[in-house]
């Protein structure tokens, strides 16, 4: 056993161990890159025996080959050898007998000895990237905690407990989150890819399934299963509406998620940055789930169109800003949450004073300008003048001006007919 094939094998032994490669895995790497090196050398390897032992370092190649007469037409196979050749090792071998000598490493040369200590500690690079992607390809949708090590500009990278670098990129975060080097954050993992053989795992605080996770961890029926999350949308660090269903008759859903006091959904509030969670109770009623889905508007009547999946409900004038709600997140999570497009009426039964649809001036007003006072609950011309100009800027997309000839023609309609 050679010094040189001693020191190759424990330096490779011991970085693999760094690396948490077990025994068997090490041993058939190790015989890989000898297998490489014997087929570079004499082509084939099958007739050749590797016993490694990287404990201790020790390493022995055997080359076995069949004793041929010389002038055998198969002389020059690989796993043969001419008799007077045999001889040469052993002088009384015989035709049909078997020569087993042992092959040194330095026989290969330095270079390939060289080779072979960069392929071995390449290949144990190679399975530590393919462990972790499948480690962590295992862990996609669960909660892990890491530690800030690094801010850029476009993600923040983070240290597992072994040092491994995992991304948050800039959108997968909480607008309000603010981190920095050396904080815990609590995360899901999103998905993981391999850039350039490299894995790249990519976490997420900003996905459904996140907030789904954490309910898991601070209700206890949710994750025993006898509380079901049918369905979860949110805006990350504003508002979310969660549909839950109880499979316990004794169950309540909604108080169950709540907690004594909010003391569940507070936890999970604050892990979200505030983030305002509507726990809702799941029903195949569809005209009472939109019903709660709007909640805390109050509802008059509804009109569903299940093949367009629009939905008309019709409210008391005062009840309509609190079903579009802030900047119309309300009304936007609500229709994610039935899968249908909400558009909100005030009902003109409610009214005392006649109003005017707006489609109904569709001959001064252009049509999409009109569709984007309606996608805001706005269909009617009073509707837009209980509004202030201010408030009309806020909760659409139009420019002041549009706004202000629109006013312009609703008020002059209004005092002509008056």
């Amino acid at each position: 056993m050679s010094k040189e094939s001693r020191e190759l094998i424990e330096s490779f032994a011991e970085f693999a161990r760094l690396k948490n490669i077990d025994r068997p895995t090490m041993i058939r790497i190790l015989e890989d890159v000898f297998r490489t090196m014997i087929r570079k050398r004499y082509e084939n390897d099958e007739n050749f025996d590797i016993i490694i032992n990287p404990d201790n370092g020790d390493l022995e190649i055997w080359r076995f080959r069949e004793i041929v007469d010389d002038n055998s037409e198969d002389i020059w196979d690989y796993d043969k050898i001419a008799l007077s050749e045999a001889q040469k090792i052993e002088p009384d071998f015989e035709v049909g007998e078997e020569v087993s000598e042992p092959i040194k490493l330095e026989d290969f040369g330095r270079r390939v000895v060289q080779t072979a200590r960069q392929t071995l500690i390449q290949k144990v690079k190679d399975l530590e990237k393919d462990l972790l992607f499948q480690k962590y390809k295992e862990l996609v949708g669960e909660i892990i905690v890491a530690e800030v090590y690094q801010i850029l500009g476009r993600e923040i990278i983070l240290l597992d407990n072994d040092g491994n670098e995992l991304a948050l990129p800039r959108a997968e975060q909480i607008p309000k989150d603010r981190f920095r080097k050396g904080d815990s954050v609590k995360a899901i993992v999103h998905r993981v890819e391999m850039v350039n053989g490299t894995p790249k795992i990519i976490l997420s605080r900003t996905s459904p399934v996140f907030l789904e996770r954490l309910f898991e961890n601070e209700v206890p029926e949710v994750f025993d299963g006898v509380i079901a999350i049918r369905k979860i949308v949110r805006e990350p660090g504003e508002r979310a509406k969660v549909a839950v269903e109880s499979f316990d008759d004794r169950v309540d859903p909604v108080g169950a998620c709540v907690g004594m006091k909010g003391s569940r959904i507070h936890t999970i509030v604050r892990e979200l940055e505030n983030e305002n969670i509507d726990v809702i109770p799941y029903t195949d009623n569809l005209e009472l789930y939109i019903t709660r889905a709007l909640s805390p508007a109050k509802i008059s009547r509804i009109n569903i169109d299940r093949d367009d999946k629009r939905v008309a409900v019709y409210m008391r004038p005062d009840q309509v800003s609190l079903a579009i709600g802030k900047n119309g997140q309300n009304i936007r999570l609500a229709g994610k949450l039935v899968d249908m497009e909400i558009d909100v009426y005030r009902d003109s039964e409610e009214e005392g004073d006649e109003d005017i649809d707006l489609l109904e001036f569709d001959d001064e007003i252009e049509r999409w300008i009109i569709d984007e006072f309606r996608r805001v609950g706005l269909d009617t011309a009073r509707s837009v003048l209980a509004l202030s100009k201010e408030d009309l800027l806020r909760r659409t997309d139009l420019e002041e001006e549009t706004i202000d000839d629109v006013l312009q023609i609703l008020k002059q309609e209004f005092e002509e007919e008056s």
